[in-house]
């Protein structure tokens, strides 16, 4: 088995390489790749040193698997070239989504439509895995009719332009600005490019590729904010259903949702927050309440560590299941 991570210097490659080391994925031969400026560097995976290789080298080293983080540009170039040498690419960024025949997996949820036969597969928007884990069983119970989301995101899914220019702004350092304003003690109603119908591209992201994953074309509304948090991003969830529920049975059914956790004791002021996220690969929901202005209706409030589940823990858990179907080998 042998495992290539692209992107391997990045925010993200780099969490990609400690979950495949904490997961234990049975390996051969680990392979980390990244731009020409950082090749023939070292990175660390389970206490060796590897030599970093280009994409080139990469290709012509025909991994088994290649765990891309490296943008949708690199993705767009590389991946089909991966796929003709017989390696199973998994794509951290936009480039596949929604692509019509390119699986988008959320592996608690729809890991069962893969087959070998798909050989480039999609790792979705970290502020919509989260979403999904939550709404995924509620859809399946209740039918979901309508969800309003406000995302609260961390600079780190900026990557490090975005951490870095938060912490030069509460230290007042001089540094390059990657948002259009000041983040430090602010709020930026922005996450992406601005559409022409006033919709940023991450609040399209996560109304498409809800969709997509759910298979439904319930109705939904995404309001995509980012603020002055290092990790974790936290969303505020309406959810108006098609069925009345039960209180007691909805919170026991997210209870038994595998990688979700209920958190959610308001009497002793507990409630998921990033900083409880950090480092963790579940999704955490709390404040659940019946929103008393219509019929049917949930409130709650979602979060999770974006670089974890959000990103690297969900791309290493499809590495995990097609590798446990033998798709690879």
């Amino acid at each position: 088995m042998k495992i290539a991570v692209v992107g391997a210097t990045g925010l993200v490659g780099k969490e990609i390489i400690n979950v495949l080391e904490t997961r234990h994925i049975p390996l051969t031969e680990f392979i980390p790749v990244a731009s020409k400026k950082s090749t023939g560097k070292t990175v660390d995976f389970s206490g060796k040193a590897y030599k970093i290789v280009s994409l080139d080298e990469a290709v012509k080293r025909k991994p088994d698997l290649a765990i891309f983080s490296a943008g949708a540009l690199i993705s767009l170039e590389w991946a089909p070239k991966f796929k003709a040498a017989g390696t199973t690419v998994i794509d951290n960024s936009s480039a596949w989504r929604m692509h019509e025949d390119i699986p988008l997996i959320v592996p608690e949820i729809n890991g069962n439509i893969l087959t070998a036969e798909h050989k480039i597969i999609a790792n979705p928007n970290c502020s919509t895995i989260q979403l999904v884990m939550v709404l995924s069983p509620l859809n399946n119970k209740y039918g979901i009719k309508r969800v309003v989301v406000s995302t609260y995101q961390a600079v780190s899914g900026s990557g490090n332009r975005g951490i870095d220019q938060l912490m030069n702004e509460r230290n007042k350092r001089e540094g390059e600005k990657y948002y259009p304003h000041q983040i430090d003690l602010n709020v930026i109603p922005q996450g992406g490019d601005f559409t022409e119908e006033g919709y940023t591209t991450e609040e399209l992201k996560l109304v498409n590729e809800t969709r997509k994953i759910l298979q439904s074309d319930m109705g939904i509304t995404a309001t995509v904010v980012r603020v002055p948090v290092l990790n974790g991003h936290s969303e505020a969830v309406n959810v108006e259903f098609e069925n009345d529920f039960d209180f007691y049975d909805l919170r026991r059914l997210l209870g038994f949702m595998a990688g979700i956790v209920v958190f959610d004791m308001p009497e002793g002021n507990l409630y998921p927050m990033p900083l409880m996220a950090a480092g963790k690969d579940e999704v955490f929901v709390g404040r659940l309440r019946r929103d008393f202005s219509q019929p049917n209706t949930l409130n709650m409030w979602i979060v999770a560590d974006n670089l974890r589940k959000g990103a690297a823990t969900n791309a290493v858990q499809i590495a995990e299941y097609i590798i446990k179907k033998q798709f690879v080998s």
